[in-house]
Order: structure tokens, then sequence, then C-alpha cells
């Protein structure tokens, strides 16, 4: 803890829109050694909060051994059902920024960069760099509004003013990145816990959560609950504690996709709302948490058509780099449209089955294998509903009926 500053409780609890108002809640920038901040970033057991959930100390200390490297604060979330690193930008610009600072000082370089949507840099970043004195070149970069530009890849390429695409040359990022040098790429969320964890120590961190998932997440909720919005829960909370926390269910639910577009559905029963938030937790289910994203589907809605809109949506925003997205995805989703529509639906489902099994693993980025399986658990989940489709029949349109 530094000087009399109370220790805040979370990400939610340090907001802040000015310089002064974020001094005052939280204190200065302590003074962290680069040694001292991996090693209190591995106590705490911190994971990146982007969606790939890898150990964020690993990732400092990778590039921290390389020469001139470059860190990037990225807050693109092109993901639509997320909305936590906007939150945070907004409300907390000058925690992530702090983040950034520390994480530039952890792997020694000078030049930093905030990657976020235009909208959000010109309301939040450029007026709070303005009121620091940061001893780092930070440029703020607007990313593409499309659903892979926050791909650590991609981010790299936007930097360097070239299309926000996905690539899969080697070698990674924190050997090669922007303009060649070694790159870390930390989500905004990330950067911000850094923070707080150099102000209040690993011990702080761990006061929340669970062994195996310390500390404290951000959750975007939306769907059938009664208070959609960004909440803050802590490590190892369960999917039914989640939803309880947006005021529990407007309307009855009959599965929630987690972990966002590249997710998993998971049909909504009392075993899986008793199921933690982690990966080792919902891997019965082949979900994930991803980036903290939640979508309660409503029991009055065809799941299959639910699915077939985020495939058809999935498609569309595929980098056209390789056979999978250029091919298989527009298939993919073309027979699930057709599946829905009911026309040759037993033909239409063999092939989803098909091409579910060729494309996924196969494509230049991950945008394939997340697709495929957010698909695969959708078929899972909503079996039944396939069954009402293949033999011409449909949840919503049977609703209709009994309604008329």
């Amino acid at each position: 803890m530094t000087g009399l500053i109370t220790p805040v409780r979370g990400l939610l609890g340090a907001r802040a829109r000015t310089y002064r108002e974020h001094l005052d809640t939280v204190g200065p920038l302590p003074a962290v050694g680069a040694e001292q901040l991996v090693q209190l970033v591995a106590a705490a057991g911190l994971t990146g909060r982007g969606g790939a959930g890898f150990p964020s100390a690993r990732k400092l200390a990778a590039v921290g051994s390389r020469r001139s490297p470059v860190v990037v604060a990225n807050g693109a979330e092109g993901e639509p059902a997320s909305s936590k690193d906007r939150a945070l930008l907004i409300h907390t610009p000058h925690l992530v920024l702090d983040g950034l600072v520390l994480a530039a000082r952890a792997v020694g370089c000078r030049t930093a960069y905030v990657y976020a949507p235009e909208s959000v840099l010109d309301s939040s970043i450029r007026p709070a760099l303005t009121q620091r004195r940061d001893r780092l070149t930070i440029t703020p970069v607007p990313s593409a509004d499309t659903f892979i530009s926050g791909q650590e890849t991609a981010v790299v390429a936007a930097v360097q003013g070239l299309r926000p695409v996905p690539t899969s040359t080697p070698p990674p990022i924190y050997v090669k990145g922007v303009k060649g040098r070694a790159t870390l790429v930390h989500n905004v969320e990330t950067l911000a816990q850094v923070a707080l964890i150099a102000r209040y120590g690993a011990t702080w961190f761990r006061e929340r959560g669970t062994d195996d998932d310390p500390g404290t997440r951000l959750l975007t909720l939306s769907g059938a609950v009664a208070r959609p919005n960004v909440y803050e829960v802590a490590g190892g909370t369960t999917l039914g504690e989640a939803i309880s926390a947006a005021g529990g269910a407007l309307e009855p639910i009959q599965a929630v996709l987690v972990g966002g577009y590249h997710g998993g559905w998971v049909p909504w029963t009392a075993h899986a709302a008793q199921c933690p938030l982690t990966r080792t937790g919902l891997s019965a289910y082949e979900a994930h948490p991803g980036a903290g994203i939640l979508v309660a589907l409503p029991a009055r809605r065809c799941g299959l058509k639910a699915a077939a809109g985020l495939a058809t949506y999935l498609a569309g925003q595929n980098a056209g780099q390789c056979g999978p997205c250029r091919n298989g995805l527009p298939a993919l989703a073309g027979h699930l449209q057709d599946l829905v529509q009911r026309r040759s639906p037993a033909h239409n489902h063999e092939e989803i089955l098909r091409l579910v099994g060729t494309v996924d693993g196969r494509g230049a980025c991950h945008h394939p294998t997340g697709t495929t399986r957010m698909i695969r658990t959708a078929l899972r989940t909503f079996r039944n509903e396939v069954e009402l489709h293949v033999a011409g029949a449909c949840t919503e349109l049977q609703g209709s009926r009994k309604g008329a």
C-alpha cells in the first residue's frame, strides 16, 4: 500500500476520470523495479483478461529478455457482446495507463501504444495523456470495428499501419512484432490489474477469488437478465452467481453463451449454474470464460436460429487468408441457415457435422476454430431444436401458434 491510501476493492472501485481523482483514489505510481514487478504479478497468479488466459508474468518475462521491446495496451474489443474494455477505458483510463507504464518499465521499453476505438481515444485516452507526465512515449492507435481486430497479431499489424488481420507467420510477436521488435500485447483489463497489484501486492490480489482463479475479473452480462451491464466478480464465481449479480433471469433461460462468439453454449441447468467460470469448471461443456462474456438466451428463442445468426456474422468477419475462412465458414453458415429455414434439413445437418470436423483447427488463425466451437456446442445444447427442424418444426414457430 502507498502512503495512507486505503486499498480499493477491485477495478470498479478505482473509477476516476481525471488524474487528480485517480491519485486521490489509489495514490501515485509506485517505484517498482522490473524484476520485482514480474515477481509480484507471478505471485498474484494474474492471467490475461483478453480471452486466452495466458500467465501475465510469463509474457512480461519473455518480452523483457529481448532488445528494444514494444508494449501495446489492447482495448480493441471487437467482440460485439463485450463492453468491459470500453468501460475501463472510459471510467478508469489512468489505471490502464499506469499498467502500461509499469509494463513498459518491466520490459525496458520506451515505445508504447494504446489500441482502442477512435471514439474512446478521443473521449478518454487522449485527454488523460495530456494530464500525465510519463517518461514514456505513448501513441494512441485507432482500432478497426471488426471481430478479428483485437487478435494480437492483428494488433501488431494495425500499429504498423497495416490491415488489422491476424497472421500466422513465425516467429511469435514476443520475438518479432512491431517493426521487427519484441512486442508485448496486454489487454487493458490485464494492465489495470497490474497497476493495482503493484500498489497493493500479490496477497491483496489473492484475498478475493480462489487458489486456481485468484483476484477479480470483469464480466459483460446481457440477454435475458434483469440488469445487463459490466460487473466485477471474484475468481471462482459460478455461472449461477454471475447471472444473479445481474439481477437474475428476466424470463426463463434455456442456455448461456459463455465466452462470447468464440465461446460455447452451456445449457441452463442446476448443474451448469454451479460451475465456476473457469476453463476447468466449464470444460465439460467445451466452454471457457474468454474475455468475460455471458449472454443469456431466453427459452422462447430458437437456439439453433441464434447460433446460425452468430455463424453468419462470423463468416463475414473472416480475414480471407485461408481456405477454412474463405470457404469453410461461409459454407457452414449457409447450411445452418438452410437448416433453420427447414430446407432439406436432414442433408444440411449432415453437411454441418462434416464441415465442423473439416474446418476445426485448420485455419491460419484461431477464427475458424472458435467459430466451429460455437457451432458444435450449439448442436449439442440445442439438440432438441435440431430434431425439431429436421422434422420441419421450430420452437419459435410453435410458440407463435400457441399465442395466436
